[in-house]
């Protein structure tokens, strides 16, 4: 009986070691299975829409787009182009080259999902694409975009005085007012006397005239240029008379507008030399400085012959500007314009009719120094780009002042 106990117990205690043994077993194979199923990687299709819903969550509304100022990297208005003492890059007017705008990265905006759902494909990521860049000079619009577009010029000329002349003891407002916003410090007329300057400025050639007298030229002018597209021009000539198509060759005035009383010369008045002018309708686009309007697209103020300094002294010129120049500054027109001060011809012959101080001005323009070398021709060229106007004689290859401009 003892014998047969013992029997029993031994059977009962294999079938426990092996119930445990099973048990044992079948813990290390759900381990292995596990192990296996965790170093098995997901199909490609759900990684593909878990990276691509990444890549879009990343081009959010908050980013900055492709060809936005932030992401173009465009200064702040106001900021300057050419930084004092530079030779003049052009900031808004050479066109900006073409860049490729990366595909979105993800950003701390990106938001995906804890446990991605698995579509029916994975969704694309963006491509890169090459944004073509705007050319430099826009045909219908004038230069510079939004609220630093340029749509007007007013240009205003002295007389015969070389640059180093001008200075802030001779004429204090004009040299302040270079110093405060802009001077093209290479800056030269074309030759000697006046009127073949002002002809190089208003037509880009000094049409052969080597003198100061009385010439009836048929050739195109700027004046032929801003009536073709629709643009108002004005010569804002002082003393100037008033009533009907004066083609003398000089009138002698009491006040008109701002400085004192004096002579108006023909010589001075480049539009009044072509007949496309003094022959038709378009002569009353010629008015005495006292009706200027800062409103037109393009006016060319020509001062008597003491307030441009022809005859009087720099102090009288520095106080004619003083007196007139603020009301362009404060007009609702300053915003969009663009003003230049400027001579006709040096006391040298230095580059054809010596070197000439030339102000610059517009809204934002602060401080700017060019030792780019420019002349009449690319003052015409200027005016011509930013009104999508074709180029005219030798302005075709002249360097516009691009560095002051938006």
């Amino acid at each position: 009986m003892t014998t047969a106990l013992y029997r029993d117990r031994a059977i009962a205690d294999g079938r426990s070691e092996r119930r445990r043994l099973t048990r044992a077993a079948a813990i290390l194979g759900l381990a292995a299975l596990l192990a296996a199923c965790q170093a098995t990687p997901p199909p490609a299709s759900l990684a593909a829409s878990t990276t691509t819903g990444a890549s879009f969550s990343g081009a959010s509304a908050e980013s900055p787009s492709a060809g936005s100022p932030a992401a173009a990297g465009t200064p702040p208005a106001g900021a300057s182009a050419t930084s004092a003492g530079s030779a003049g890059a052009s900031p808004s007017a050479s066109a900006p080259s073409a860049r490729a705008t990366s595909a979105p990265r993800p950003t701390a905006s990106a938001r995906p999902s804890s446990t991605p759902a698995v579509g029916p494909s994975a969704t694309p990521a963006p491509t890169a694409r090459l944004t073509a860049a705007p050319s430099a000079r826009p045909s219908s619009t004038p230069v510079g975009t939004g609220s630093s577009a340029i749509s007007h010029v007013v240009v205003v000329w002295m007389e015969n005085r070389e640059a180093s002349a001008v200075t802030a003891a001779t004429m204090p407002y004009l040299y302040g007012l270079s110093q405060t916003y802009g001077r093209a410090d290479a800056f030269y007329a074309v030759t000697h006397p006046s009127l073949p300057n002002y002809l190089a400025f208003w037509s880009g050639s000094t049409q052969g005239v080597t003198d100061d007298a009385i010439h009836d030229l048929p050739g195109a002018s700027l004046s032929n240029q801003l009536t073709a597209a629709g643009r108002s021009w004005r010569i804002y000539a002082q003393d100037y008379p008033a009533g009907g198509c004066s083609t003398g060759g000089a009138y002698t005035g009491g006040v008109d507008g701002p400085g004192v009383a004096g002579t108006y010369a023909r010589k001075h008045d480049p539009a009044m030399s072509f007949t496309y002018v003094s022959g038709s309708s378009q002569c009353a686009n010629i008015q005495p400085l006292a009706r200027f309007d800062p409103s037109v697209n393009v006016a060319f103020v020509v001062p008597n012959l003491c307030n441009d300094m022809h005859d009087c002294s720099a102090a009288q010129g520095d106080a004619f500007l003083r007196a007139f120049l603020p009301g362009v500054l404060a007009a609702p027109e300053w915003l969009h314009t663009l003003l230049v001060v400027s001579f006709d011809e040096g006391a040298t012959s230095v580059n054809g009719g010596g070197r000439v101080f030339t102000m610059v001005a517009r809204e934002g323009l602060s401080g700017v120094r060019s030792s780019t070398v420019h002349d009449h021709y690319g003052l015409l060229r200027t005016i011509e780009d930013i009104f999508g106007l074709p180029c005219l004689n030798a302005s075709c290859g002249a360097t516009p002042l691009d560095e002051f401009l938006p």
